[in-house]
């Protein structure tokens, strides 16, 4: 057994993200389709752990109590680079997104249904292959889950939540980068890099780079650190704060609004962060809390334990692919902001709004930056969705064949 300590670990998710980066750039399959760093390295480094253990008795054993710091971080860079002015300006967009979102809910659970009639499993089984784990991740698969063991008495269902959470991760990391890359090219989408909107650094003259200012400088990162960090200390109060009430958030929600809250009141108090060096920030908390993710995934015991419902998850990425393809792109006008937060929608529809927000960050990285999108997506990913999930649950379990079995 090898435990890697915390610097260690740091170090071990470094690796597997520039590694990832590199595999990025030379596959081609992999650039052509903006599949993300993280998924990529940390794939690969899960499916060597896995044969270490397998077959040298070698466990290695990650430090990850500071993952979920990550996470807190990013969701406050994107608080702090969110201009309301923009949400306002799309915010038809999050009404379009809104209105497709319940539908494919219930599409979700009633294809997980049907499926799990045709294979003679549990009907509860067939919303687990749903929107339980898929739109909910493992914290909503793990709180339904032991719910069902108690009450209908299904054997390994919370092993199972778990497995049908981490395929549906990786298959929502997979393929949004495809769908939003297929819907450029079909639908022939100028992309700001394309317009000119953007500039690649990598397009100007090497003359040239001695004139340009930098994007940022080292007290520009230090001041970016320094209010995310305050959006996490006070995101983490609030949320103990309204703990013990009936009001329950997750934490992230609360980095996000006093993130949005810092952003919009700060140029009155002239507070003025530079937001490329807070983008930069976010991406990197962001890259080390997938990395981490990934690389703990246990590929062993999903391969054991999936059986009929791999092949329930299967088929709902194909229906969430066709989804995001021919009505969330069309509902969102149908422009490069579309095909980004079509592709995000993936991440939603089969993983979690991190997967999701690593997939616009694949394609933006390529094409150019959708400010809308980063709007619109973390709001609902973060908050909305888990909403909306909770009631349509709800009326399905209510349903005597369903959760009366």
């Amino acid at each position: 057994m090898i435990s890697l300590s915390l610097t260690q670990s740091l170090l071990a998710c470094c690796l597997v993200l520039l590694g990832g980066r590199f595999l990025t750039k030379k596959v081609s399959f992999l650039a052509r389709y903006s599949v993300p760093d993280s998924i990529v390295g940390g794939l690969i480094f899960a499916i060597i752990t896995q044969a270490l253990a397998a077959f040298g008795g070698i466990q290695i054993y990650l430090e990850t109590t500071i993952k979920p710091t990550f996470l807190l971080l990013f969701f406050g860079c994107i608080g702090l680079t969110a201009d309301l002015k923009l949400l306002a300006r799309g915010g038809s967009r999050l009404i379009a997104l809104l209105l497709v979102l319940v539908p494919f809910l219930f599409l979700q659970n009633i294809v997980g249904l049907s499926l799990a009639y045709l294979l003679d499993m549990h009907p509860l089984m067939g919303l687990i292959g749903g929107t339980i784990t898929l739109v909910g991740g493992h914290g909503t698969g793990a709180a339904y889950a032991a719910r069902f063991a108690d009450i209908n008495n299904i054997q390994n269902i919370t092993a199972l939540a778990m497995t049908s959470a981490t395929i549906g991760l990786v298959f929502g990391g997979v393929l949004g980068g495809p769908i939003s890359e297929w819907l450029i090219k079909r639908h022939k989408i100028t992309t700001p890099f394309e317009s000119g909107e953007h500039n690649r650094g990598d397009s100007l003259p090497k003359k040239d780079f001695i004139d340009v200012k930098p994007i940022a400088e080292s007290s520009d990162f230090i001041t970016s650190l320094c209010v995310a960090l305050i959006t996490l200390a006070g995101g983490s109060y609030l949320s103990k704060l309204v703990g013990s009430t009936t009001v329950s958030l997750p934490n992230f929600l609360w980095c996000l609004g006093i993130g949005i809250l810092i952003r919009n009141i700060g140029p009155f108090v002239k507070l003025k962060l530079n937001d490329k060096a807070t983008e930069i920030l976010g991406t990197v908390m962001l890259s080390l809390f997938l990395g981490f993710t990934m690389m703990t995934l246990d590929l062993a015991s999903a391969a054991k334990l999936a059986g009929p419902l791999a092949f329930i998850l299967l088929i709902q990425s194909i229906v969430c692919s066709l989804y995001c393809c021919l009505v969330v792109f069309k509902a969102l006008k149908r422009d490069y902001e579309a095909t980004v937060m079509s592709g995000a929608f993936c991440g939603i529809g089969l993983g979690t709004t991190a997967t999701a927000i690593a997939n616009m960050q694949a394609i933006t990285n390529r094409h150019g930056h959708a400010p809308q999108a980063f709007i619109v997506i973390p709001l609902t990913g973060a908050f909305l969705v888990d909403i909306m999930n909770v009631i349509v649950l709800t009326m399905m379990i209510s349903l005597p064949f369903i959760g009366g079995v």
